[in-house]
């Protein structure tokens, strides 16, 4: 397996252990972030020098990026630097929204091996097919994967689906860069380069266990329909009658509250697990609703459907959705935490989330805190999140998606 050439291998130090900090400026001027973060980092670390470092910058530093990549590769030397440009990041637990912002969260990783994944465009080059193939990263043991993307010019939804597929016992989270709304807009930060479209990422071996937490924050409405009509993305059946029908008579017998939801709240729900008996809140993968046609009373799906499909409506707003985090959060707490605790973790948030859902600063980091501790967490919001549901990895929206790094259990 290839490791990055810019990190060898350091000796591990006796008592050396997996250590995270992480670190937010708001300083409108990009040097005077970059060195806050990276003063506040060294402290956090005891002055250890990290392994991996991963950068989220706001928009308002883009005529800095270069600038802010080099300052932290010279102060960080041994660190492979992952990141991306953001509307909004996160950082230290805090939420920077519609900011100038930079986050930066660096690890020491003893025993774990780290290798820079980097695809141009839209997809694998001529010749190769899979993660596998063009990375040469082994399946044993499982790699964990960090995966940025930029959503004018990679397929992430298809990229994850082959990784699932190549991956199976692997887990990945990430997300889509939101730092620009045009095409060459958006940077990708990975080791000495910084890319504009395509995808960069870095899969982690070795004595390291990435958990999840994916909370989509939407709940059921009516009951689980099959379709009995589609093509492509587009539902023109369910239950043998058209979809605009049963929305109409949800509408009718709904209460006032979920009436006003509906016109601008409404999902539809995709069944995850086919074998399944029984479906309840969580096991739908949430789809948005991209259109409708008054004439047939089809919808367009954000997803391909097929026929004999499951499927159900749903509802979001910010009780349901601050609701979700905290079980999620919480069942976390009663799996996991029994163990190991983690040593740090990431957070790809929606950009519909946050504030402008919530009407408060910092939820879902503070939600973190309250459920799982001071465990240094840092990331941004995103244009689409990525993680697992069930063991399968998908490409999400108006979700969180957190990856919470932990050493792996000793075997006795």
């Amino acid at each position: 397996m290839r490791r990055d050439r810019e990190q060898p291998a350091r000796p591990e130090q006796q008592g050396d252990a997996m250590r995270f900090a992480s670190a937010v400026s708001e300083a409108r001027d990009a040097g005077a972030a970059t060195a806050a973060v990276i003063d506040a980092v060294r402290i956090g670390l005891d002055a250890l020098e990290p392994d991996l470092a991963f950068l989220f910058c706001s928009d308002a530093h883009a005529g800095a990026y270069e600038r802010i990549a080099c300052e932290l590769r010279e102060a960080m030397p041994s660190a492979l630097l992952v990141g991306c440009s953001a509307r909004s990041v996160i950082g230290a637990g805090r939420e920077i929204e519609d900011r100038p912002g930079l986050s930066l969260t660096a690890a020491r990783l003893p025993g774990v091996t780290l290798s820079p994944m980097r695809l141009a465009g839209d997809g694998f080059p001529r010749g190769t097919s899979s993660w596998q193939e063009h990375f040469e990263i082994d399946a044993e043991p499982p790699p964990s994967f960090v995966v940025l993307a930029d959503p004018f010019s990679c397929d992430a939804e298809a990229l994850v689906r082959q990784l699932d597929v190549d991956f199976a016992d692997s887990t990945l989270v990430g997300g889509l860069a939101s730092g620009a709304d045009r095409p060459g807009g958006n940077a990708l930060f990975l080791g000495e380069r910084i890319h504009e479209e395509g995808m960069v990422g870095v899969a982690l071996q070795g004595d390291v266990c990435l958990d999840t937490v994916v909370a989509q924050g939407c709940r059921p409405i009516g009951h689980p329909l099959f379709v009995t009509r589609a093509r492509g993305n587009l539902l023109l059946e369910v239950d043998g009658r058209p979809p605009i029908e049963i929305v109409q008579g949800l509408f009718e017998a709904a209460t006032p509250r979920d009436r006003a939801l509906m016109q601008a709240s409404l999902f539809l729900g995709v069944e995850m697990r086919p074998e399944l008996a029984r479906y309840g809140r969580g096991d739908f993968l949430i789809r948005n609703l991209i259109g409708a046609d008054e004439r047939t009373g089809a919808f367009a799906i954000g997803a391909s459907l097929y026929e004999g499909q499951v499927v159900q409506f749903h509802l979001r707003d910010a009780e349901t959705s601050a609701e979700d985090l905290d079980a999620r959060l919480a069942r976390y707490r009663t799996s996991h935490l029994g163990g190991a605790a983690p040593a740090g973790a990431l957070i790809f948030s929606c950009l519909g989330r946050g504030v402008h859902l919530y009407g408060v600063a910092d939820h879902d980091s503070d939600a973190f805190r309250r459920h799982v501790g001071p465990v240094p967490l840092g990331g941004f919001f995103c244009n689409g999140e990525i993680g697992p549901v069930e063991r399968h990895s998908f490409l999400h929206g108006y979700t969180s998606a957190f990856g919470l790094f932990r050493p792996r259990p000793r075997v006795s």
